[in-house]
């Protein structure tokens, strides 16, 4: 049988990246798979016909995670195409780096907005469908940023820290009903964000890695994998470090 057979994953900013990863992934291992990004788009229709290739019920819905509104039409958009909500990925999120003298308070508000509030508005909508099922994975996406700081990214960082202190309050909060909570701290992993950085700056990165490589999407859905299925029914309120030892 397959780990996740069975199971409907709600996964956010889903279409691409490592959030496209993760819905192949959880689509090998037999997920449903719901996935949302800010509008339904080419990429998001594309990423959907793959999932469906693979055999399983899959559907992407325009969404901004950062909406409280939108957000909770989502949970209820999903459960009435899906049934039920087992697992949810929080794993939207952007970046606006700068040194703190040269940040602005819109690229603040901003990267708080998107990459935290968002964790806030999809738990909180997903909540009372775990609750009423005595079951369900939240598995927050965060970063070695969150856990290490880095300097030019105080705001990505503060985004990311606040997700690990969200993480272990709701992982306390519904343990008592069976709904676990952890976070993922992903580090120097090959996106299309990382793509952009300069080569002097991804060989420098990648030289403080002792595995002495860069991160693969499907490196973070492995774990993903593992935190949504029964194998880690005993785990909850971690946070499991993905970075080749970055962030020993």
């Amino acid at each position: 049988m397959k780990l996740l057979e069975g199971k409907v994953a709600l996964i956010t900013g889903g279409s691409r990246g490592i959030g496209k990863a993760l819905a192949m992934r959880f689509a090998a291992e037999g997920a449903a798979i719901a996935f949302s990004d800010l509008r339904r788009d080419e990429i998001m229709e594309q990423t959907e016909k793959e999932l469906l290739d693979l055999g399983v019920q899959a559907k992407g819905y325009g969404s901004n995670a950062a909406s409280f509104d939108d957000s909770i039409q989502l949970a209820e958009a999903v459960v009435a195409d899906f049934g039920r909500i087992d697992v949810l990925i929080n794993n939207a999120g952007i970046t606006r780096d700068n040194l703190l003298m040269r940040m602005s308070e819109q690229d603040w508000d901003m990267v708080l907005t998107v990459n935290l509030k968002s964790v806030f508005n999809l738990t909180k909508a997903v909540q009372s469908v775990m609750l009423k099922q005595r079951s369900g994975s939240i598995i927050n996406m965060s970063s070695v940023v969150g856990v290490n700081g880095n300097k030019g990214q105080s705001n990505y960082a503060a985004s990311k820290a606040g997700m690990i202190g969200f993480t272990k309050s709701i992982a306390a909060e519904l343990g008592s009903r069976n709904v676990r909570c952890n976070a993922i701290a992903p580090g120097f992993i090959e996106t299309e964000m990382t793509h952009k950085l300069p080569d002097d700056v991804r060989t420098q990165w990648i030289s403080t890695i002792p595995l002495r490589r860069s991160g693969k999407p499907e490196d973070v859905a492995d774990v993903a994998v593992f935190l949504a299925s029964d194998l880690s029914a005993y785990v909850t309120g971690q946070v499991i470090s993905v970075c080749g030892g970055m962030s020993m």
